[in-house]
């Protein structure tokens, strides 16, 4: 591997060097200077332009024939001229467009791209926009990174139909999930939450590996995954989704946006779905997948003024489901049953000083779920609530920024099932600092913070970020840092109640605390004359302390215990992605994973993780943009699985096969309306009696959490959208 990473930097690197500029394009309209979004740059010699991100940010290569000529436009705003020359090479630029009229204008369209490496941000940050999440079938957050190598979506057991996340290898509660930098699918949320969140809501996402800024709290342990919802000033007007599957899964989603004022607009999200069909491929007499009801609803109001700026809403959902034995006369029953509302506000307030200012978060959560698996039943409440805020400014200039603020958590958690129970109030006060350097070549983000939890006292957590651009194609990027968490071992395994093992407590509930450290490299080259992408990262988490959930050590019990210093994890991810010739691209992944711990006093790799994955994806559309096909090949290498008892017998040190599966979709688009079809599982792979012992679901053998692989076969699924676009 290290002769592969020196001769790729070797070979890139000798390659003719241009040159990079950076800067920032701002707005000013006599009553406040802001930082423009979506602002176009443009060489006018070499025809290449490039968008403005969220804080007005833009970066681009400049060409080794010079002077250029560089136009700067923004809707609103006057144009303005740059003339570019041989002492700009790695510069840095501050623009600043000065209001009009608005008047008739020529659009120029963009076509951003579906997924990539932000190369503007000093973290590894993954961007998964809107034209990427097309390509998936249908409709929650946990389907949309079927296209994606970073994030696994696992199912947990074959009977509740709860699905987890995986980065870096490790168990999604690792991994801090944020809906515009609001902490969700947090606590008793943490196992069917994921499922919640439609993807029709969702215009972005953000995949930060390894630890995040100080900035978004202490839980980033694995990553972080930020969910960028549609904005009611610029979604839609009218959006609708039908969905239906060949398997009896109906979705259909409603979004509305409303402009109230020239300041106040609001967006309405309503999501039903059920599952009716009761599927039973493999003739086990249990429901492949639960049945299911779900209602879901936000609704979020935008304020935007000279002064401030403000997101408020709330979101509500219910959601029952059924399954288990499909036919029998004391019939082997999974139920869960969850009510959840929470209301969140952001506010920002703008400073004297332009590039100050101040961001308030807020948010407040009520979440019941009770479950039963057969004669093992869950109950669980928890209060929550949050504030953050932030002071964003500079010292001297934009090449010392700095960060400061605090933040509190406050959870009242209940959680009992038959014979144990996790009751506790958490306060957790923190504050945090953090500076950032941006120069020519490296940026660096130094950050620290302070929490001080009432039960387990005071926590400092330490994180550095860094990216040097080696040349104007090629970024190397380190992260190392901190993180911590109280688990909540109960709901966090809630489907290892779906076996007859007993489960042992740990003697002392203690903090589980992490270090994680890693490095990638970004590069972008012509192969062949075609655009091409190269990523290379590598991560590794070591924790000091985790609560290990042991089923190797006995046969009868689930055993959780602390382990110091002895379990970590090891994740290697090389990607690759080309535009074989104009809208049709391919991507290749591998991804290697080693967690380990100790399980029955050896340390081995953890039960259900693939060490292997391989992930090709492949994507066109046609030029008059009316269609579009995207396919992918997700490969999962072998698994071990956990040891299991059956007739007085022992199985110990078995492992899972190799599996693929392949997903292919058509989009048909004809004006306001968009057509698809697709088909999952093209392989009609399924695992082969993933229940042990189903005949005796209350008999000591009985355990429906050895679940590797698909359970259900060959699916079909179509539907169909229509949109009303927002008139500018």
């Amino acid at each position: 591997m290290k002769q592969l990473l020196l001769c790729i930097v070797f070979i890139t690197t000798s390659l003719e060097l241009f040159s990079q500029v950076r800067g920032f394009v701002y707005g000013n309209d006599t009553i406040q200077k802001k930082a423009l979004k979506g602002a176009t740059l443009l060489l006018l010699e070499e025809k290449t332009k490039v968008i403005t991100s969220e804080d007005g940010a833009f970066e681009f290569i400049l060409p080794k024939i010079l002077p250029q000529t560089l136009v700067i436009s923004a809707k609103g705003y006057y144009s303005d001229t740059v003339i570019l020359t041989k002492k700009d090479r790695f510069s840095a630029l501050q623009i600043v467009l000065y209001a009009e009229k608005l008047l008739p204008e020529v659009v120029v369209a963009f076509r951003k791209a579906d997924h990539g490496i932000s190369r503007l941000k000093t973290l590894h940050v993954e961007e998964i926009n809107s034209g990427e999440l097309r390509k998936a079938a249908c409709c929650n957050l946990s389907e949309s990174f079927e296209t994606n190598a970073s994030v696994d979506v696992t199912i947990t057991d074959a009977v509740s139909g709860a699905k987890k996340i995986q980065l870096l290898g490790l168990d999604g509660v690792y991994t801090q999930i944020q809906l515009e930098n609001i902490p969700v699918l947090r606590g008793l949320e943490s196992s069917f939450g994921i499922t919640s969140i439609p993807g029709t809501w969702i215009s972005s996402i953000q995949i930060t590996k390894g630890t995040g800024t100080v900035v978004n709290g202490y839980e980033s342990m694995a990553g972080l995954i930020n969910l960028e919802l549609k904005k009611p000033d610029q979604s839609e007007q009218f959006f609708a989704n039908a969905y239906q599957s060949a398997f009896g899964r109906s979705e259909l989603n409603l979004n509305n946006s409303i402009k109230i004022s020239s300041k106040w607009s609001t967006t309405w999200f309503l999501h039903g779905s059920t599952m009716l069909g009761k599927m039973d491929s493999n003739q086990d007499n249990y429901y492949d997948t639960p049945l299911f009801k779900n209602i879901t609803a936000m609704n979020r109001w935008s304020f935007q003024g000279y002064k401030m700026e403000a997101q408020i809403g709330f979101n509500a959902y219910l959601d029952e489901k059924l399954g288990g034995e499909i036919n029998a006369p004391n019939p082997y029953q999974v139920t869960t049953n969850t009510k959840h509302l929470d209301v969140f506000a952001k506010t920002g307030f703008f400073l004297k000083k332009p590039t100050n200012s101040i961001g308030v978060v807020y948010a407040l959560k009520r979440h019941d779920i009770s479950s039963k698996f057969g004669n093992n039943a869950f109950n669980g409440v928890e209060n929550r609530a949050y504030i953050n805020a932030l002071f964003d400014g500079i010292i001297g200039s934009t090449i010392h920024k700095i960060k400061a603020g605090f933040s509190a958590n406050f959870i009242q958690l209940q959680q009992q099932s038959n014979y144990l129970e996790d009751n506790r109030i958490e306060i957790v006060p923190g504050s945090f600092l953090e500076y950032t350097y941006s120069g020519i070549r490296l940026t660096a983000v130094l950050g620290a913070r302070v929490d001080v939890h009432n039960l387990y006292g005071a926590q400092f957590i330490p994180r550095l970020h860094a990216k040097y651009t080696l040349n104007e194609y090629m970024d190397l990027r380190f992260t190392a840092g901190k993180g911590w968490r109280v688990p909540n071992f109960m709901i966090d395994n809630i489907s290892l109640m779906a076996n007859s093992k007993s489960w042992v407590k740990a003697s002392e509930l203690r903090p589980e605390k992490s270090w994680n450290i890693g490095t990638s490299l970004v590069n972008k080259f012509n192969l062949f004359q075609r655009k091409s992408n190269l990523t290379i990262d590598y991560f590794f988490t070591y924790f000091a302390n985790q609560l290990i959930v042991d089923r190797d050590v006995n046969s009868a019990f689930i055993v959780f215990k602390n382990e110091q210093n002895t379990s970590y994890s090891s994740s290697l991810q090389v990607e690759f992605d080309i535009e074989i010739v104009p809208r049709l691209s391919l991507r290749l992944a591998y991804k290697n994973l080693l967690i380990r711990a100790r399980y029955n006093g050896i340390e081995q790799q953890q039960v259900m993780v693939p060490t292997h994955r391989f992930l090709t994806t492949l994507s066109y559309a046609s030029r008059n943009k009316r269609w579009e096909f995207a396919s992918s090949l997700s490969v999962y290498g072998a698994m071990r699985l956990p040891n299991f008892t059956l007739n007085n017998v022992l199985y110990t040190n078995e492992k899972s096969t190799a599996y693929p599966i392949i997903n292919a979709q058509v989009t048909h688009i004809y004006k306001k309306w968009e057509f698809y079809v697709g088909i999952e599982n093209l392989t009609n792979f399924k695992q082969i009696n993933p229940i042990i012992d189903p005949a005796n679901p209350f008999g000591s053998d009985f355990d429906a959490t050895r679940i590797w692989g698909p359970v259900m076969g060959i699916n079909a699924y179509g539907g169909v959208r229509y949109t009303i676009k927002t008139k500018k």
